[in-house]
């Protein structure tokens, strides 16, 4: 049996277990994937581990896309490194490691999927975290002008020298939401319940498209913005379409996108579902 995985700190909230595992049947594969909580200290261990154990594949989440850069055990490909981090590993001959990353391509699919046009636009980035990297990489590429809010100035604006874009700090979100056409949310906030905002909602406005990448819930990001009559797009089918590259990274085989999708949504309905009962 082929095992894969996935590691991260915090790790529960995790679907990829559930669209992986789903894929991985359709596919008729001999085959299972895990989640496995690695804090940023344990992750070179962790993954000798899995190289040992032969593991076939792994992706990796927060906070772990960076970290993986620096360990000497993994080598990038040219895109992960120019990006800057790792979200998906995949294991040679003598289990050799590469790195990859396929968050932005995903998030590029996501956007295209819901008819936002990117080249031209004024993209307002919020976060410079490795899944910030990849979009922020990927929206250049494609045309975008971007801005770069971070609650760290320093590595808003590290971010932005790298793509030729501009950094800020969270304090400027006022001033920057009503200047953007996209508004893109790469931090955890919305992850978890308690209504957490990054800025005032009546900012956001019917000419906004705003893209989540938390897929666990439904954001209040997202909420304000279906509210204020704006397009919403939420994580998950960012998350299915950088876990479909990833498995035809591992596999070669053509990943089955809409069952991938369908494991996500079924399996956050059942989490709300959970969730509802217990209040």
């Amino acid at each position: 049996m082929k095992i894969f995985g996935i590691f991260g700190d915090p790790i529960e909230h995790s679907l990829s277990p559930a669209m992986q595992n789903a894929a991985l049947q359709t596919l008729g594969l001999d085959a299972c994937y895990h989640p496995f909580r690695v804090p940023q200290d344990k992750l070179k261990d962790a993954l000798l581990g899995a190289a040992a154990m032969s593991f076939s594949g792994l992706n990796l989440t927060i906070p772990l896309k960076e970290k993986a850069l620096e360990l000497d055990i993994l080598h990038p490909d040219d895109l992960a490194a120019a990006i800057g981090a790792v979200n998906t590993v995949s294991f040679g001959p003598q289990g050799k490691m590469s790195g990859h990353n396929t968050d932005g391509a995903g998030a590029l699919l996501a956007l295209k999927d819901a008819g936002v046009r990117i080249k031209g636009s004024n993209v307002l980035l919020i976060g410079a975290g490795g899944a910030a990297r990849a979009l922020a990489y990927t929206l250049e590429r494609e045309g975008a002008e971007i801005s770069i809010a971070n609650r760290s100035l320093p590595r808003a604006h590290e971010l932005a020298a790298s793509v030729g874009a501009m950094g800020f700090c969270l304090c400027d979100l006022d001033r920057l939401v009503p200047q953007s056409d996209i508004i893109i949310n790469a931090t955890s906030v919305g992850m978890r319940d308690g209504g957490a905002r990054l800025f005032d909602s009546r900012l956001i406005k019917e000419k906004h498209a705003v893209f989540d990448i938390v897929y666990n819930r439904e954001t209040e990001l997202l909420k304000d913005a279906r509210a204020a009559g704006a397009v919403a797009i939420d994580g998950v089918m960012m998350l299915v379409y950088q876990g479909a590259k990833a498995l035809e990274i591992w596999t070669g085989l053509k990943a089955p996108v809409q069952v991938m999708e369908k494991a996500v949504r079924d399996a956050l309905q059942e989490r709300q579902k959970k969730a509802t009962a217990a209040e």
